[in-house]
């Protein structure tokens, strides 16, 4: 008896190890022990088949800032999107001769080149404006518009200075004809994401300049456009989409933060069953998982620059605050002394100067002062003046200012 107990004792640890070795090899990869009582809020996994990331970056000229961009490249390597995606203006381009463009193109392809996931180049007004640049894009990267499929989403990629030239910028009949022709072949996408380097439809409501060709064939489909190009983050609602005029990524900026829409950043998307999920992500929010700086050696455009002084000032219609206001001094043109500078009237009626950066001042000089103060975009279209059209003109706004050397304090009185 006693040697049967024993015999099936080793009988049953064999057993055990056969089953436990059958079990690891078919565990299933997902699993979590429910019982009674469980410490988590559910098992709804926020994951699906086809849901993907990828990022988008912003515009890099205009007198591009040192280690801006490069940084970027190295923090998208640190949160891993599927692949990223420009709104143009790559380099600062501009009327050049080919070995000034090359040396352009180089730096910037050095820094791409260090992603360790696909780049999708977007052609920008800076890259493709000029005749010069717009044959040296089309020689070394072909297509200035083009479109791809990515896990049954439609990426369509426009070319907005087509023809070149147009300091406004354009879509061509002919690339808007291609256009339709794309979303009418690939109708059976679950989404699709439409980027274009300018805001073509912020003028005269895209009429003029093809978008409205594009938005016409857009309609009834489920898509995101996203642009660039004005440095300035902007939210629109068009027929029901949504379009995002991204802010920068080195690009030439006064930085004066979220509230302004003036931020480096990345756009990281996340393609869901039922759209995209985005998050706009500060750089400086990003860091590497020792918390160690991230080194780079990008050089940036230099800039020259006068002396600036504080400027502080206060502003009211009829005595009333006038919140979001931007009040704009433009030097004298005959005296060929001064700098532009803005600012934007806070709910107290007060504000300060921007001339380079954020609320850095204003040069000496004598200045006409013009205040304009709207209501809200709607669908891209610039919303009905607060003030009286007299103070949006510099000929007929009759506000002075002149910068002296120290601080500076503005009274601007509005009247109707």
């Amino acid at each position: 008896m006693q040697r049967i107990v024993v015999g099936l004792a080793i009988i049953g640890g064999f057993g055990a190890a056969l089953a436990f070795s059958n079990y690891q090899k078919n565990a299933p990869t997902t699993f979590f022990p429910r019982e009674q009582l469980n410490p988590v809020t559910h098992l709804r996994w926020n994951e699906a088949d086809g849901d993907f990331q990828f990022a988008f970056v912003s515009d890099r000229t205009g007198g591009h800032r040192a280690n801006v961009f490069a940084q970027a490249v190295h923090k998208l390597n640190l949160m891993q999107p599927a692949f990223v995606v420009s709104v143009g203006d790559l380099i600062e381009g501009g009327k050049k001769t080919d070995a000034q463009y090359q040396k352009e193109w180089t730096e910037f392809d050095g820094i791409v080149a260090q992603l360790t996931m696909p780049f999708f180049y977007v052609a920008g007004n800076h890259d493709v404006e000029a005749k010069e640049a717009a044959k040296f894009w089309e020689d070394k990267l072909g297509r200035k518009h083009y479109h791809f499929v990515y896990r049954n989403v439609l990426f369509l990629m426009l070319n907005s200075d087509d023809p070149h030239g147009q300091a406004s910028g354009n879509i061509s009949a002919e690339q808007a004809t291609w256009a339709k022709q794309v979303l009418d072949g690939n109708r059976g996408v679950r989404w699709t994401i439409v980027t274009v380097h300018r805001p073509l439809w912020t003028a005269n409501n895209g009429a003029k300049n093809g978008w409205k060709q594009v938005e016409d064939a857009l309609a009834g489909r489920r898509c995101t456009v996203f642009a660039g190009h004005v440095h300035r983050f902007q939210k629109f609602t068009r027929n029901g989409q949504h379009y995002y005029q991204l802010a920068t990524t080195g690009g030439v900026s006064s930085m004066r933060g979220v509230a302004q829409g003036e931020f480096d950043h990345i756009t990281w998307v996340t393609l869901k069953k039922d759209g995209p999920v985005l998050a706009h992500v500060t750089l400086e929010a990003i860091h590497a998982e020792d918390l160690k700086p991230l080194v780079t050696d990008e050089p940036g455009v230099k800039q020259t620059r006068q002396p600036l002084h504080p400027v502080r000032g206060q502003s009211f219609f009829e005595g009333t605050p006038m919140p979001g206001a931007v009040v704009t001094l433009t030097p004298d043109a005959k005296l060929k002394k001064g700098v532009t500078a803005r600012g934007v009237v806070e709910a107290d009626g007060s504000f300060r100067l921007t001339t380079y950066q954020a609320n850095d001042g204003a040069a000496e000089g004598e200045y006409t002062v013009v205040v304009t103060w709207r209501e809200k975009l709607h669908n891209g279209q610039l919303g009905a003046s607060l003030l009286p059209a007299r103070y949006g003109k510099a000929d007929q706004s009759g506000l002075r200012a002149t910068i002296k050397s120290g601080s500076n304090d503005l009274i601007l009185e509005l009247k109707k």
